[in-house]
């Protein structure tokens, strides 16, 4: 399993080792009988044109993409156990334009799957919260973004309605999306207490409707609501392969409506066009993002069972009291903090993000992501981005009452969670316009917020040391 992972990482590696670099743009490369290597390492797309199957869906309004993300990482020190896994991620994406299909103006169709293989690292050898890999989940072929979009008063007004995955417009930091571990994306907070495993975001989507609104060049507002528990099922029987849901084929409108608003300020940012005359706008550019959910399902206490007794007391039912609904609020912000001038490519970013919830029925009620990124950090490598970032995760008032209360009823010393973090160093190689090649390292300080070692009676689960390496292919 391991030789075949190395394999397909390296595939897309050793293409990479004989494309031409940029003081080789000029430079004919030889096609082959049928055409296919001819200006390979320039187009934007492995496969280009697809022997003229682009061409022709595009005369329909129809764009088709085609993503494979594979990566080996493996845990060097802590955790469960070292070693290594391979996992991988196929994406497959056709958007529709409504009126150069059939000339419905300023409609959308997206239709999107997934193919995810491989074996999760964190849930194997980790067993941490802030999982390592954004593209963990469980091994399946399934339907993803099934939605239609429509646009109003000339672009400044937007509703999109169906099967729907928030992670792709709400609480996103553009920032952060250089990182490979999970929580630069979609955050820990809502993962660890929302139905599912975060609600509908990837690998799961759910239906709902989005409202889209620009009133200003700098002001937008999103408002959505969508069903919040895509497999259906309690919460702590919620998996992702439950019934249909393992194809995504599960619509399931039962257990709550979960509604999430975000309001957006854009600062500095260009009109279109501006940057390519050579003017620039007064500063530098950033986005600034508030934003609140709220589900209306039942939650699981995390301290008593539905008697009022503690979860840890031997004469407990062991059913956690489901307190009604859930809610947080949050804040992030990206800004630009240095450029040496509008055309340069060399940019400072930095980029933070902080959410809040209760801590009766959660496990993490405060939750912060940040760091900073350079992008075109050597000379040459313009499309290169360098970056090191922070997450932590507070386990709440409530779960670390549980512990003090099992290690009460159990009569010995057993660890009381407190928070988990950790530091990622990553650096994303633009080899080819389709390739990215993606060295990564992460570190973990006290998994999952400090919880025994199962491998140490006694131990708290040890700090865990995460090296490896991405690769981006867009076909």
């Amino acid at each position: 399993m391991f030789k075949r992972s190395l394999m397909l990482i390296s595939l897309p590696v050793l293409l990479a080792t004989f494309a031409p670099g940029d003081s080789m743009a000029d430079t004919a490369v030889p096609p082959d009988a049928t055409g296919f290597f001819t200006g390979i390492w320039r187009r934007p797309t492995l496969l280009g044109d697809m022997g003229g199957l682009r061409t022709v869906l595009g005369n329909y309004g129809i764009t088709l993409n085609l993503t494979e993300t594979s990566e080996v990482l493996g845990n060097v020190t802590g955790g469960l156990k070292r070693g290594a896994t391979y996992d991988g991620l196929t994406t497959l994406t056709l958007q529709m334009d409504t009126q150069k299909a059939f000339g419905w103006d300023g409609g959308t169709i997206n239709i999107s799957a997934l193919q995810i293989h491989g074996r999760s690292i964190s849930q194997y050898y980790l067993d941490n919260l802030q999982t390592a890999s954004s593209i963990e989940a469980t091994p399946t072929t399934r339907l993803w973004e099934i939605w239609y979009q429509q646009a109003f008063l000339d672009g400044k007004l937007d509703v999109r309605a169906g099967q729907q995955s928030l992670d792709q417009e709400f609480i996103v930091s553009a920032g952060s999306a250089i990182f490979v571990n999970s929580m630069m994306g979609w955050p820990i907070l809502p993962s660890a207490d929302l139905y599912a495993g975060g609600g509908p975001v990837y690998p799961l989507s759910s239906l709902g409707v989005r409202l889209h609104a620009q009133p200003t060049d700098s002001i937008s507002v999103l408002v959505g609501v969508f069903q919040d528990n895509p497999p259906g099922g309690p919460f702590g029987d919620d998996s992702q392969l439950r019934g249909s849901s393992r194809y995504g084929a599960n619509f399931n409108l039962t257990t709550g409506a979960l509604f999430i608003a975000e309001l957006q300020y854009a600062l500095n940012q260009p009109a279109p066009g501006e940057m390519d005359d050579g003017s620039k706008p007064a500063g530098l550019p950033g986005t600034y993002k508030v934003g609140v959910w709220y589900d209306t399902a039942g939650f699981p206490d995390q301290r008593y069972d539905a008697q009022g007794l503690s979860l840890a007391n031997p004469a407990s039912s062991g059913d956690p009291r489901l307190r009604g609904g859930n809610y947080s609020f949050y804040a992030l912000a990206d800004q630009m903090v240095w450029r040496p001038d509008s055309q340069s490519p060399r940019a400072v970013g930095v980029f933070a993000r902080v959410m809040g919830a209760p801590g009766d029925r959660n496990l993490v009620d405060v939750s912060l992501d940040a760091g900073v990124t350079l992008k075109a950090p050597l000379p040459g490598r313009d499309n290169d981005i360098i970056g090191i970032g922070y997450g932590f995760a507070k386990i709440s008032n409530g779960a670390r009452s549980l512990d003090r209360a099992t290690a009460y009823y159990a009569g010995s010393p057993y660890p009381i969670r407190s928070s988990e973090s950790f530091v990622e160093l990553t650096y994303q190689a633009q080899v080819t316009p389709w390739l990215q090649i993606q060295p990564d390292a992460q570190y973990m300080f006290l998994p999952s917020g400090g919880i025994p070692d199962p491998n140490r009676p006694g131990k708290r689960l040890g700090n865990e040391t995460i090296l490896g390496v991405r690769a981006n292919v867009t076909f």
